[in-house]
């Protein structure tokens, strides 16, 4: 240990921090990072940079003489003495490195930019850091004290630093350490309440490196008591043994050759906690400026918290098989939050914040490719021929189809990508649901719209009046049925050339080949020109016009939008989300030929001042919402005029 050394020292010097070194250190005992568990992972991050440039440098350097045969990390504690040792054998550092790289942050950055991370910290909270590496002066987060012996490879004397993180430190050259780095921290009181853990304690150590390095390319060892049978078979005896705490499996920097579907599969369980296999495992790695490797799963089933604000999202994020945070939502769109997997940076820095990663123009370059990756992978399933792969998509679509809709709305750019891959309900089969590639291809010549009706339900839509033209004629609907449909299909959105339109909404004329005997449609408009006029005045309270109707065959009347107006669904999903919005009347169509609209002519060129007629034209009014599902103004009202009309026919 370090302290093995300080025998054949020579007379230490003491140097004082430069000022930014003492703002650092002032900063990091006040917790800018919000888990004091990280100062582990950031001397254990340095450590395997070391070994890291003690391999290159012995490739590159042949005359180097360093032994390379077992290079590792090592966790020596000492729970009497209240100290932690992190030692590697990696390149060490010389006299001058130390003095550089510790005793001052020239490397790190400026006074400037220690007065942003000083003015962030106190207006953001202790979560932003990651300008520049300082990890190493986490480690007082948790130390009164902290010794480092190191000697760099190929030099003869090592160089001994050490300070209690105030004003000062001191240095002395060390002729006997051992190659590499060893910090030793003379550890703080143990305060679990502020998150000070036992970082002398074999399970707390293991929890730590599971967290933040268990994918570290270099073998992480601890010596731990156990606990054996004696030689006798009865008596119990205590035995130290080396273990090796880290996994080193990280299995997206291994080829895919040499990884089997089962560790991909226990691996996704691993960090998913899901205990099903994923559906489909996705493998990405970008070079070039920018360098990360991904490894992605789409799950198999939608977790419970799937549409709950508290709902995890994101992937994990790791630098250099460091891992930095959980979830990590600006690695992948919101309506991808059901992605699970890792995402491993080269070029980040290890504190990288998550507000840092909100403005990091690589982040967002990295975050449209994933998304690219998730749909091109799921339009894949989409296109295969593989009857396992479209049972997979069946799958995936039916536990997060209205997740994924959502990026018809929030990402405008990867609308079409989106709409490739969507499958919904139409009147065409009421089991199995159709892609736009499908429902374009079964177009009859001549249609130039995708048209659809959005609802509460499959039932609901499928009796609506709307539909009645529709079905006689033969003519696929789309039926829309989630909350998101109502948000992105009234956006302009279209596809291969196709605009979408909604039944419900403007005039629909599906006799627009030129058959339809205009003599006749003339007539019946001059026939009822009358009704209509005076149905406009009855109801302009609650309508905006009354017209004659092409989509009706059975029903009397309903109820239509203009094009541009809002749908009542949605209406009633912004006022839910606080928004209110002005009542949009709209249009009641008529249906000449009923029976109800013929009498009720009749009626009003007989006897235009009948008393009783405007109440069957708000019971006719009363009953198209009614069909439509949709809430009667006055309920009371019209239970009256109702109860009315029918003692008066049983009268």
């Amino acid at each position: 240990m370090a302290e093995q050394a300080v025998e054949s020292e020579q007379q230490a010097e003491t140097h004082e921090f430069q000022a930014e070194a003492r703002q650092l250190l002032r900063l990091m005992v006040h917790s800018i990072y919000s888990d004091k568990d990280v100062f582990l992972r950031e001397l254990l991050s340095n450590s395997s940079d070391a070994l890291d440039k003690l391999r290159l440098e012995s490739l590159v350097d042949k005359d180097l003489d360093v032994d390379t045969e077992d290079l590792h990390i090592q966790l020596e504690r000492d729970p009497a003495a209240r100290t932690l040792t992190v030692r590697d054998n990696g390149i060490g550092m010389s006299h001058d490195e130390v003095v550089g790289l510790i005793g001052t942050i020239a490397r790190s950055g400026t006074a400037e930019l220690l007065e942003k991370l000083k003015s962030a910290q106190e207006t953001q909270g202790s979560d932003l850091i990651g300008q520049f590496g300082v990890g190493f002066y986490s480690a007082f987060m948790v130390a009164d004290r902290v010794t480092v012996v190191t000697r760099k490879a190929g030099e003869t004397v090592g160089t001994r630093w050490e300070s209690e993180g105030e004003a000062t430190y001191t240095i002395a050259d060390v002729p006997d350490a051992p190659q590499g780095t060893a910090v030793t921290l003379h550890l703080k009181p143990v305060d679990t309440d502020d998150g000070m853990h036992d970082y002398t304690d074999t399970g707390v150590l293991r929890r730590i490196v599971t967290r933040y390095s268990d994918f570290l390319a270099w073998p992480i060892r601890m010596e731990v008591e156990r606990v054996k049978k004696g030689e006798d078979g009865e008596s119990d005896e205590t035995v130290v043994e080396p273990e090796t705490l880290n996994s080193m499996k990280a299995l997206w920097a291994r080829p895919r050759s040499e990884v089997t579907d089962a560790e991909y599969h226990e691996f996704y369980k691993h960090i998913s906690h899901d205990w099903a296999d994923p559906l489909e495992t996705m493998r990405l790695q970008a070079e070039g400026t920018f360098e990360y490797q991904a490894l992605l799963f789409l799950p198999s089933r939608a977790p419970f918290d799937l549409f709950t604000r508290e709902a995890k999202r994101g992937v994990q994020l790791y630098v250099k098989r460091v891992f930095i945070m959980d979830d990590c939502e600006e690695l992948m769109p919101e309506y991808l939050r059901f992605v699970k997997g890792v995402v491993d940076a080269q070029d980040l820095s290890l504190n990288v914040s998550r507000e840092i990663l909100q403005q990091d123009r690589q982040i967002r370059a990295m975050r449209r490719r994933l998304a690219k990756k998730v749909l091109s992978t799921v339009a894949g399933l989409v296109k295969s021929e593989e009857s396992e792969d479209r049972d997979k998509y069946r799958t995936f679509w039916s536990q997060f189809g209205t997740c994924v809709k959502e990026g018809l709305v929030t990402d405008p750019d990867s609308r079409q990508d989106i709409l490739d891959i969507a499958s919904f309900d139409s009147t065409r089969s009421a089991d199995e649901q159709t892609t736009l590639a499908e429902y374009i291809e079964r177009m009859p010549e001549g249609q130039e719209h995708i048209y659809y009706l959005t609802g509460r339900s499959r039932e609901m839509v499928e009796k609506s009046p709307h539909m009645e033209a529709f079905t006689s004629k033969g003519i696929e609907v789309l039926i829309l049925t989630d909350q998101v449909d109502e948000m992105w299909v009234d956006s302009g959105a279209e596809f291969q050339g196709k605009t979408f339109r909604s039944i419900a909404k403007g005039e629909v004329d599906l006799d627009g080949d030129g058959e339809g005997d205009d003599s006749t449609d003339e007539a019946t408009k001059e026939q009822f020109a009358g009704l209509l006029e005076w149905l406009r005045e009855t109801l302009s309270d609650e309508v905006k016009d009354v017209r004659l109707s092409s989509r009706l065959t059975t029903s009397p009347a309903c109820i239509v939008g203009d094009e541009g107006d809002l749908s009542p669904e949605l209406v009633r999903i912004y006022r839910q989300l606080g928004q209110p919005l002005p009542d949009v009347k709209r249009i009641l169509e008529i249906n000449p030929e009923h029976a109800l609209v013929t009498g009720l002519r009749e009626s009003h060129a007989t006897n235009a001042d009948d008393p009783s007629l405007p109440e069957v034209a708000q019971l006719l009014y009363g009953t198209t919402l009614l069909a439509e599902g949709e809430e009667l103004p006055d309920p009371h009202r019209f239970a009256q005029l109702l109860a009315g009309r029918l003692a008066a026919g049983l009268g």
